[in-house]
């Protein structure tokens, strides 16, 4: 790249049905994925071409490398340090937002001892983020785009954390949320969702139903002015997940990971992963090297994995059940998208059984002292069964990531999981029950 200072390349355009002029940094339209059609910024999330999923282009060219890399390094301790490149205002930062990111990633020493990995096994634990899961980035990009299109109210189909997330952005925000999900998810997600104040619905049905109904309300009067994180706010909202990349990326020291190990919900997250990785190959911000990329479903959701194992192209939709709520997304919008980075990067897409899960949970805490909820369980369980099969190269460097905290999804670990003794409080009764050295 030609040296010249960074500078803000801010595209202002005007969003549909008369709403103000937005600034979204450095975002200069909306592509079509499978078309390439552009559309002005707005609201909106299919082609009116060809009707494939829209996503955020960028007009990165007046950066410099080091300039730029200076600029991230000097930014806050979360995702607005990477502001220059994501669809946001240069003033970020100074808005009221849960301002999630930076999260930890751990170098899972004991973990690799016991799955045999030798070239340096890391664990993104994303469970520190404001509502304990990676949603909060994703929501976090969703309500800056809320803000620009003049949305009053913030809400979204959710299998549990995405809810909590958009209750607690919306409050941060002085907005108005509703979420809908499935009726029987999970209790402590329930909870979190409902304790920022805002409304809950609660949908006979899956995550699937759930999503449809979510789509019908937009194109109703009692949806105007809604802003739906995941509909029509999905091109901004999806953009959050490349944060991940950026954070791994530059926690390696700016060094791209050999092997990533990424949760298959509607497979946006890993798309949106492989996305910022070859960004920052193409910004001179790491060196262009192969990485592979594997994808992980929990048995009873599984669709992606299935299709991939079967050599399609396809991903026919699955009824969930397993007690990965987070991952029972029967119908993955993203799913034919996975299985081409998948195979694209060499990597594959596997699945474990529930049983599998909770081992696998059990393994990250005695291990680690990472409390993973079930969807972590679905990574580190896949990557133990991916190293079994000789699918996933133990030398190499390796990162699984944890989306979320384990004591979200805690009847999954509940029923074998407590005290290791009641004894009385005297030291012989210490001693009957074998618990002294």
């Amino acid at each position: 790249m030609a040296a010249q200072t960074v500078a803000s390349t801010t595209n202002t355009v005007t969003s549909p049905d008369s709403a103000p002029s937005v600034d979204l940094g450095p975002a200069a339209a909306l592509s079509c994925r499978e078309c390439g059609h552009r559309v002005p910024l707005g609201p909106v999330f299919a082609c009116e071409e060809c009707f494939g999923p829209l996503e955020i282009a960028y007009d990165f060219s007046a950066y410099d490398t080091e300039e730029l890399r200076k600029r991230i390094e000097a930014g806050p301790a979360n995702i607005w340090r990477y502001a220059p490149l994501l669809p946001v205002p240069a003033d970020v930062a100074d808005k009221p937002n849960i301002n999630p990111g930076w999260t930890k990633l751990v170098q899972a020493d004991n973990l690799a001892r016991e799955l045999g990995v030798t070239g340096g096994l890391y664990v993104k634990d994303d469970s520190g983020n404001p509502t304990h899961s990676f949603k909060d980035r994703v929501v976090a990009q969703a309500l800056e785009a809320a803000r620009a299109f003049g949305f009053t109210t913030l809400s979204c189909s959710s299998t549990g954390n995405l809810a909590g997330a958009v209750g607690a952005a919306a409050a941060r925000a002085g907005l108005r949320s509703c979420v809908f999900i499935p009726h029987d998810l999970e209790q402590g997600k329930v909870v979190m969702a409902a304790v920022y104040g805002g409304e809950l619905v609660g949908i006979e049905g899956n995550y699937d139903d759930v999503n449809r109904f979510c789509s019908e309300l937009i194109g109703d009067p009692a949806g105007e002015g809604w802003g739906f994180v995941n509909v029509n706010l999905r091109p901004y909202y999806a953009e959050g997940s490349k944060t991940l990349a950026y954070e791994i990326c530059e926690q390696l020291g700016w060094r791209l990971p050999d092997q990533l190990v990424v949760p298959i919900a509607s497979g946006s997250q890993l798309t949106k992963i492989d996305k910022g990785l070859k960004e920052l190959i193409e910004l001179g911000l790491v060196e262009d090297r192969p990485y592979k990329i594997f994808g992980a479903q929990a048995e009873g959701c599984s669709p992606v994995s299935v299709a991939y194992k079967a050599g399609h192209d396809v991903v026919r939709p699955q009824k969930p059940d397993t007690i990965a709520k987070s991952l029972a997304i029967g119908n993955p919008a993203d799913g034919p998208y996975v299985l081409d980075i998948a195979r694209r990067t060499g990597g594959a897409v596997e699945d474990v059984n529930d049983e599998q899960i909770v081992d696998a949970i059990k393994l990250l805490a005695r291990t680690e002292g990472i409390f993973a909820e079930t969807a972590g369980g679905v990574t580190v369980g896949v990557t133990r069964k991916l190293i079994e099969n000789g699918l996933l190269d133990p030398s190499l460097t390796t990162v699984v990531l944890n989306t979320g905290d384990g004591l979200k999804t805690l009847d999954a670990v509940a029923s074998d999981t407590g005290l290791t003794a009641t004894i009385r409080p005297s030291l012989d009764s210490f001693r009957e029950a074998g618990l002294g050295s």
